[in-house]
């Protein structure tokens, strides 16, 4: 598009003129002229309490402030909400703009008007900060969520729309920030919700504002040739009469142009002139009934040739905002297509105002929790309000909850970023950046420290604090929600991990080359290390010393590997005088329990379960004391085997030699000569008693409890034990416990 003057701007009048030299009384009039039977003096409570607060402020105009408010009453009027919804619009700055709190107006207008009011100058405070679609988006998601109250986002679109209105005081700057804002954050919603008229309006008074010059030229062009075909759509106007006449349908026809907006991204997206586009004109057909609908639209295509692909049936599939019409372009007389949009009264309504017509002209109640989660809940309201007959309270209680499983949250430079529900700092640390994560020591919510398990909710602006010290820890991993928190932190563990099995391993491979008189730094750079390098399919020494320190690989077996000829062969008296010296130091042969494949790795029975041979058992490799080996059952193994890798194949050792401390808890009656015959039963199996404790059980109760440390060679040994204690008179219950529970078992370990 070619540009003009500035000058030949200011003759175009923006598209949608604000209201201009209202009263109280207006909007009291005007809500009566639509059937809300308004409380007058209620209204005009809400109107002097909103014009002694805002006493002496001024808008950029020069005007009043109380102008803005009354305003915004009086459209709200006019789109024919209730009367809660004006008092709304007259007090909507109040908490923001005034000393008032939230309790001084719940203390003069009741809870919900309170709460309302709150919400819509929460919305108030959300800044947007970053241009793009993706911000865009989630930003558009917050302000519907922290909106619980569809009535919140209503009253905030009129708002909108009125500063929009007004925006003319504004320097140019301002103008064109708020303007985008408005097309990028304010009009979707209105989209979403179904409110055409509103969308529409915020669209081309955003236009006009960020684009003046290109705005004033298709203003001029599209009047121009309206004007030229203003006796061609009379004509198709009066010839759509004539034939739903003919055919019996009852139908109001209207026309209309589409909006600035929506012409000039047409025009840009087709890369076409003004000149070229003819289906700047729709017309409408209002049938009383949904029959009607698509019996006019078969008249329709018997009187004008349809254009192939152009047809959409919204009736039978709505579109998600709640709109429903049927859509068909046709070409006319001249070869110029014209677009026919039919639809009922009341699809019409929805068409128009969206929700805001289900309000209006569908009364009840609806609890909140039964709408879906998503916006397809808004096209199932119509349904739901036919079976519901309450005719006062329509949208009472009802709630937006459109995204009940995200929060939005504020970073301090003002960019919003969307969560899981239940996500906490920790989260956000990592969605920011991974080493802010990893040296999260803290955080600011909203201003106020607080733990790193604080769950974030809708519109928190969240600090991270750092200490460089800090480390993630297993721990962490139960304090986040996201995936990708979860697995920066489980990177680290892995790395780290593998740092001391690099560690660990090297030190065992070391200690089996001096054996051999040798030494790591004999064998890096050989060619004995590179094959066996190759022959592992590894890439580095590093790699193998961590096979080693995870037990996959044998030290003994790779030192002998790493060895040349000459070094075995030198080294083979010496390591004979060296091996008995190791093995009187280190008897691993005297292990009962062998780690399958790796005869070499020092062995240790864990304290806290104390197995037994014949008990299922696990290994564990720890940090440079070898392996450790659990019963299976032990509840410390799941924590322990976080990563599988650590985990190990141990077995039993054939022999059947020695004894194993065990813990053994009973409970029995608390009656003279039960202990002599427990540590008679104990004493007729072979068993040696480590120590015994008897506790008197609580006041009031019958029942002691005897702690008793054994020893037993195997866990048959223990079955018959137990078996006999529990033929013993007076004795309830015998069990094994993990050490740690009582005095007795902690004694003894």
């Amino acid at each position: 598009m070619s540009t003009k003057s500035s000058s030949a701007v200011e003759t175009i009048p923006q598209p949608v003129p604000a209201v201009g030299g209202v009263a109280i009384e207006d909007v009291i009039r005007l809500l009566e002229e639509h059937g809300r039977s308004p409380d007058g003096d209620h209204l005009r409570r809400a109107y002097n309490y909103a014009r002694d607060h805002h006493g002496d402020q001024k808008r950029k105009s020069g005007e009043p402030y109380i102008i803005h408010p009354l305003s915004v009453a009086y459209l709200l009027a006019e789109m024919k909400f209730d009367q809660t919804c004006v008092a709304v619009g007259l007090l909507h700055d109040v908490l923001e703009d005034t000393g008032v709190s939230k309790d001084d107006l719940r203390e003069s207008f009741g809870e919900e008007i309170a709460d309302l009011v709150d919400g819509v100058s929460k919305i108030g405070r959300h800044a947007y900060v970053r241009r793009d679609d993706a911000q865009a988006e989630t930003f558009r998601k917050l302000v519907l969520a922290s909106a619980r109250d569809i009535r919140v986002i209503v009253v905030k679109l009129v708002d909108r729309l009125h500063n929009m209105q007004t925006l003319t005081h504004m320097s140019t700057e301002k103008r064109r920030r708020i303007s985008r804002e408005t097309l990028e954050i304010y009009s979707p919603i209105a989209h979403r919700l179904g409110m055409s008229r509103i969308k529409n309006n915020l669209e081309d008074l955003a236009f006009f504002h960020l684009y003046p010059l290109q705005f004033a030229e298709l203003h001029q062009k599209l009047k121009e040739k309206v004007k030229l075909g203003e006796r061609a759509t009379e004509k198709i106007r009066g010839e759509l009469r004539e034939t739903l006449e003919r055919a019996g349908i009852d139908g109001e026809i209207s026309f209309r142009t589409k909006s600035f907006y929506s012409i000039y991204r047409k025009l840009k997206r087709q890369g076409i002139d003004i000149s070229e586009l003819y289906d700047y004109l729709a017309f409408r057909v209002v049938t009383p009934e949904l029959k009607d609908t698509y019996a006019a639209l078969g008249v329709v295509h018997q009187s004008w040739r349809p254009i192939p692909g152009r047809f959409k049936d919204y009736i039978a599939v709505p579109k998600p905002n709640l709109y429903q019409s049927l859509h068909t372009t046709v070409v006319g007389e001249g070869g110029e297509p014209f677009e026919v949009q039919i639809r009922t009264a009341e699809m019409d309504r929805v068409a128009e105002e969206g929700i805001a017509a289900h309000w209006r002209y569908k009364q009840g109640r609806l609890e909140p929790g039964e709408a879906d989660q998503g916006i397809v809940w808004l096209r199932h309201l119509l349904e739901w309000q036919k079976e519901i007959l309450d005719p006062r309270t329509f949208l009472h209680t009802l709630k937006i909850d459109l995204y009940p499983d995200e929060v939005y949250v504020f970073s301090p430079k003002g960019e919003v970023m969307s969560f899981p529900r239940g996500a906490t700092p920790l989260d956000f640390a990592y969605r920011v950046h991974t080493d802010l994560g990893h040296h999260c020591s803290g955080a600011r919510v909203s201003g106020r420290l607080v733990p790193l398990r604080t769950s974030l909710h809708n519109g928190d602006i969240v600090e991270i604090l750092t200490n460089p010290n800090r480390e993630p820890s297993r721990d962490w991993l139960k304090l986040v929600t996201t995936p990708r928190a979860r697995s920066k932190i489980r990177n680290w563990l892995n790395n780290q991990q593998r740092k001391r099995a690099v560690e660990i391993g090297k030190n065992l491979l070391e200690r089996e080359l001096r054996k051999f008189r040798s030494s790591l730094r004999r064998v890096v750079g050989s060619e004995q290390l590179a094959k066996v390098l190759r022959d592992e399919g590894l890439g580095s020494i590093e790699d193998l010393y961590s096979r080693v320190g995870f037990g996959k690989s044998q030290a003994k077996g790779l030192a002998d590997r790493l060895l040349s000829d000459q070094q075995r062969e030198r080294a083979s008296q010496p390591l004979s005088r060296l091996s008995k010296v190791v093995k009187k130091i280190l008897p691993s042969g005297d292990s009962p329990v062998l780690v399958r494949g790796h005869g070499d790795m020092g062995v240790l029975l864990a304290k806290c379960c104390k197995p037994l041979p014949g008990d299922e058992i696990v290994g564990y490799i720890t940090r440079g004391r070898g392996v450790s080996v659990h019963a299976q059952k032990c509840p410390n193994v799941r924590n322990l085997l976080y990563h599988p890798e650590r985990e190990i194949d141990v077995e039993w050792a054939k022999r059947d030699e020695g004894s194993y401390e065990i813990v053994l808890a009973i409970e029995a009656d608390d009656s003279p000569g039960v202990l002599a015959k427990v540590t008679e039963v104990i004493a007729r199996q072979e068993t040696n008693i480590r120590l015994i404790q008897a506790d008197a059980g609580e006041k009031g109760t019958s029942q002691a409890r005897i702690t008793v440390v054994v020893q037993v060679r195997n866990l048959k040994h223990l079955e018959r034990l137990r078996k006999g204690l529990d033929a013993v008179d007076g004795i309830v219950a015998v069990r094994r416990a993990m050490a740690g529970e009582g005095v007795a078992a902690a004694d003894a370990d």
